[in-house]
C-alpha cells in the first residue's frame, strides 16, 4: 500500500506530486494495466522474449 504523510504546512499539489511519483516508482499502475485482461500464455512468451530483446540491443548501444 503507497501512502504519504502530510504535514500541516505541505501544499495539496506537493501531496499528490509526492504520491503519483511514489505510485509509479512502485509498478501499481503497471501491473494493474498488465492484469486488466487476460493474456494467453504463448503471448505472454512472445511478449517476455521481445522484452528482452530489447534490453540486450539496450545494452549493446549504451556499451559502444
Amino acid at each position: 500500500m503507497t501512502e504519504i504523510i502530510i504535514g500541516e504546512g505541505d501544499s495539496f499539489e506537493w501531496a499528490l506530486k509526492t504520491f503519483r511519483r511514489k505510485v509509479q516508482r512502485s509498478g501499481i499502475l503497471k501491473d494493474l494495466r498488465a492484469k486488466r485482461c487476460y493474456v494467453k500464455p504463448s503471448l505472454a512468451r512472445r511478449k517476455k522474449a521481445a522484452a528482452a530483446r530489447r534490453r540486450q540491443a539496450r545494452g549493446r548501444r549504451e556499451r559502444r
